[in-house]
């Protein structure tokens, strides 16, 4: 391939383009430019050739055309070596484009601000650069194209020691440009389809697209065979202030459990204890502290290896109480600086902060099912209210009893399905979770309270689902229930009320369930 003789720079974002140029420069490399970045080249003494000069055509409708001419876009597409293709530029003057250098107008960030404008919004869509980007890409044999600052280095290097570039980079930039381009215009079609109300909120899109940057790779997946990485925004909502590399599962783990504490952010100081995703105790109280007593005590053996998750400024008090046990990962709004330094000494905890809360983000969730297909749904955040429940049974709850059953109610939402959570109004007394039966989630709850020596006397149960049968119901009150909240809707449900009354239980209906897959 002929040594690299002209490239084309377009930038908006300026990060490294000045000793980039100068090594192109250096070279001999011509460079045509536009606009600022023909100026910002200019200031650092670069000899830059504007492109209206180069294809003789004046940019018009302020900026909107300029580099969408056939100089341009002939430069770059021509077959180099195919004689017909060299005939044709010859007779129309239209010299190789070696090198494009290009990054878009900042379309994501403009409309990431609150109050942009639709004018806004649609004056920085880019037009010209999408499309030398793709000429660029499609001919990659011959053309060498850079849409990310992070690639000078390496595009500099080769042109540095050989005048060109290797085949194998040019393929590599070449495959990130439609990446790139993919990202943008599915960027612009989520944002018009909203601004243009072409789907009402909450319902399904018309197309999924889904692009998210690549955050950083991991070590392993679910297990060391399998390769993981993390896409996405993830350190916009957590940063990450001491221990290992996050895992796959850790990623999981934590976003799980500050989905949970969320529930609980306005509250009274709040501990929750997650392990493989479900919740196995949580507690309030006057202080961390207390509240890391009432959770930890649900069950002292799953929390080893687990997820912290806190509501307030992680304190000294309850850090040295944590401290006592194994954990991955603590999650926390902040880190008193005794606490911090406290933690610290242990190499291997992860200790994150929460920079903003998840509620912030869109609120759907899709998952991946295989065959290449995607689930989409509206995300469950539902929230029910004391006057939102129906109380079916002859007795009238206790103002304790509602209490717990609101407070229980929060956390069987965030329990794996089959799901059942016994709690008071200040923690919870047994969990069970997953269960091909309720009837066995509740046996493991009443269990494991049993093994924590916890009574569920004077508790409420709460289900994520209806009770299919009574017989569930029956065997919370044999283990010590008094109210119990579902959300109704079985064909059995005038039995299980009609048990609930005869066992003297208090039974609320929400209307509304939480299946947690």
């Amino acid at each position: 391939m002929p040594k690299m003789t002209r490239a084309l720079i377009s930038v908006s974002d300026k990060t490294g383009l000045v000793p980039f140029a100068q090594t192109l420069a250096k070279a001999g490399v011509e460079l045509l430019s536009t606009g600022g970045t023909a100026q910002a080249l200019r200031a650092a003494g670069l000899k830059v050739k504007d492109l209206s000069e180069h294809t003789g055509f004046p940019e018009m409708l302020d900026g909107r055309v300029k580099t969408l001419h056939p100089k341009v876009h002939g430069g770059l597409l021509y077959l180099r070596g195919n004689a017909e293709h060299e005939a044709t530029v010859k007779a129309h003057d239209i010299p190789p484009i070696d090198l494009v250098v290009v990054n878009l107008y900042p379309f994501e960030k403009t409309v990431a601000k609150p109050d942009v404008s639709l004018h806004d919004a649609i004056e920085n869509i880019d037009i010209g650069g999408p499309s030398m980007l793709r000429s660029a890409a499609k001919n990659h044999e011959s053309v060498t194209v850079v849409v990310d600052p992070a690639d000078y280095e390496v595009v500099a290097r080769q042109v540095e020691s050989s005048g060109e570039t290797t085949l194998e980079l040019r393929r590599a930039l070449a495959a990130k440009v439609y990446a790139r381009t993919s990202a943008y215009d599915a960027a612009i079609a989520s944002h018009l389809s909203k601004a243009f109300q072409l789907s009402p909120a909450g319902t399904p899109p018309p197309a999924l697209g889904v692009q998210a940057p690549l955050a950083q790779t991991l070590r392993y997946g679910e297990n060391p065979h399998q390769k993981a990485a993390l896409y996405g925004r993830f350190p916009e909502f957590f940063e990450q202030l001491h221990g290992k590399e996050l895992s796959y599962n850790n990623i999981l783990d934590l976003t799980a459990a500050a989905a949970l504490i969320e529930e609980f952010s306005s509250e009274s100081p709040t501990v929750a204890i997650l392990k493989h995703t479900n919740p196995c105790g949580l507690g309030q109280g006057m202080s961390l502290r207390e509240a890391w007593d009432k959770a930890y005590a649900t069950d002292r053996q799953a929390p080893f290896g687990g997820i912290i998750a806190v509501n307030s400024p992680l304190d000294l008090a309850c850090a040295e109480a944590i401290s006592e046990i194994f954990s991955e990962v603590i999650i926390a709004p902040s880190f008193q600086p005794d606490a911090l330094a406290l933690l610290q000494k242990k190499k291997n905890l992860r200790l994150l902060r929460i920079r903003r809360s998840l509620a912030e983000e869109a609120a759907v969730d899709i998952r991946s099912v295989g065959a290449g297909s995607f689930l989409w749904q509206s995300r469950d955040a539902g929230r029910i209210e004391r006057s939102q429940l129906k109380v079916v049974s002859r007795r009238q709850p206790t103002d304790s009893e509602l209490k717990a059953m609101l407070f229980g109610w929060r956390v069987v939402k965030h329990v794996k399905s089959n799901a059942i959570v016994y709690a008071a109004a200040d923690r919870t007394l047994g969990i069970g979770a997953g269960q091909m039966s309720r009837v066995d989630s509740s046996r493991i709850a009443v269990w494991k309270s049993g093994e924590a020596g916890l009574s569920l006397a004077g508790s409420v149960v709460c289900s994520d689902a209806f009770f299919p049968f009574p017989d569930g119901l029956v065997a919370a009150a044999q283990a010590g229930a008094t109210g119990a909240i579902q959300p109704g809707g079985s064909v059995k449900d005038a039995e299980v009320i009609a048990a609930a009354d005869a066992h003297n239980l208090a039974m609320v209906f929400t209307g509304v369930r939480h299946f947690r897959h």
